[in-house]
């Protein structure tokens, strides 16, 4: 049987539409947003309009309708630009509207997915504690269920798309018993945005992504009816990792938009920046960089696109998504490492697209998964025996 490597027309499309998008309304402003740590409602509702999120729900809940390899295309072309509105498009649609879509019943579908799609509202997904990072089975967070409520105590920390004007629900995963082995019982709880007991507080100061929304969120006995359950009693950490293997193929693609990003302002610059007489890119040291860029990002498209195809074609894909993940982000690092050395001491200056690219890529080998973990997720997946990996 042949191997197809082309893009359906669907996809050819969706990148043209989302790159002249990229390039007509989010470059003139990135940079500004970036210096003013700035969450764009406009920009987000933009987005909202050209089908960006919902990419993958269908059209009867008021989504797009498209593939996951239209979608991921869709990530790596806003991060070939900036990283700051790929990761909002990326949390809204891999972490927000994600879980409802897969897990949630049909009252839940209908109330949150279309006022999600259409961008009246954002949805995050609650997971990571001050003390419950890569180990998230270790959530402190509690949810007991009172008189037909349930009622939350606990804290998240890290929270993309949660503290911001849009912000419409968080779906948080918690503590709601013990399992018959001892383990902690977790599951997901929809806890709409003013709900009472439930306080979010936006971070600053982030070295990276410094235009998209990074909450920390506070339940203080929070409340919320019994129904706002997502899928069934202890089928939390079925949903968290379910939605973590669909989010690393987003976060790789934001690794492959960054590195296709560095790689053009690097090769632009290069070609035109002169020293002893000539352009610096014709000398062999910086063609070499140059060489590898494209090499790797090649490389790395192709394993990414692979496991977006596993998953359309409804086939396991949790190992390949691990592996698109560390590999899009490491070669990211390598490409913005190559870009800022290339444009010597101008890829310091803020003036330069670079810079952002440099500090944007920081986050890709720590979050939905750090570097470490996927190794472990890989050696456990390709059989490698032992329990000190």
């Amino acid at each position: 049987m042949a191997l197809d490597f082309d893009l359906t027309e669907e996809q050819d499309l969706t990148r043209r539409a989302v790159r002249d998008f990229a390039e007509s309304e989010i470059a003139p402003v990135a940079q500004r947003l970036d210096e003013r740590e700035e969450f764009s409602v406009e920009l987000t509702r933009k987005m909202a309009g050209i089908g960006l999120l919902g990419c993958c729900v269908s059209e009867k809940y008021g989504g797009a309708g498209m593939g996951y390899v239209s979608y991921i295309i869709a990530v790596e072309e806003l991060a070939r630009i900036d990283g700051s509105q790929a990761a909002t498009i990326a949390a809204a649609n891999s972490l927000g509207v994600g879980p409802i879509y897969q897990f949630g019943n049909e009252t839940q579908k209908k109330e949150w997915l279309p006022k999600l799609c259409s961008g009246q509202m954002l949805a995050a997904f609650g997971l990571t504690e001050p003390e419950a990072g890569s180990d998230a089975g270790s959530s402190k967070t509690t949810a007991e269920l009172r008189g037909g409520k349930w009622v939350i105590n606990g804290r998240k920390i890290f929270i993309t798309n949660s503290a911001c004007p849009l912000t419409g629900v968080v779906i948080v995963q918690g503590v709601t018993g013990r399992r018959a082995d001892g383990k902690p019982e977790l599951s997901c709880i929809l806890v709409p945005a003013g709900a009472p007991g439930f306080t979010a507080k936006e971070m600053k100061g982030k070295m990276m992504w410094r235009a998209s929304n990074t909450g920390e969120l506070f339940f203080d006995d929070c409340v919320v009816p019994e129904e706002n359950l997502l899928g069934n009693r202890g089928d939390g950490l079925h949903q968290m990792l379910a939605t973590l293997d669909r989010g690393r193929l987003s976060i790789a693609a934001m690794g492959l938009g960054g590195s296709q990003g560095a790689f053009e302002v690097a090769l632009q610059y290069a070609n035109s920046r002169i020293q002893f007489g000539r352009p610096v890119s014709s000398f062999q040291a910086n063609a070499f960089k140059l060489a590898d860029m494209a090499m790797e990002i090649e490389a790395a498209r192709n394993l990414l696109y692979k496991a977006c195809w596993l998953l359309e074609k409804k086939r396991p894909f949790s190992m390949e998504a691990a592996m698109a993940k560390l590999y899009c982000s490491e070669v990211m690092h390598r490409c913005v490492h190559k870009a800022v050395q290339l444009h010597g001491g101008y890829g310091l200056m803020k003036d330069f697209r670079v810079e952002r690219l440099y500090r944007d890529q920081r986050l890709l080998e720590i979050g939905e998964g750090a570097s470490e973990i996927l190794r472990i997720v890989i050696a456990r997946n390709i059989g490698v025996a032992g329990r000190g990996m």
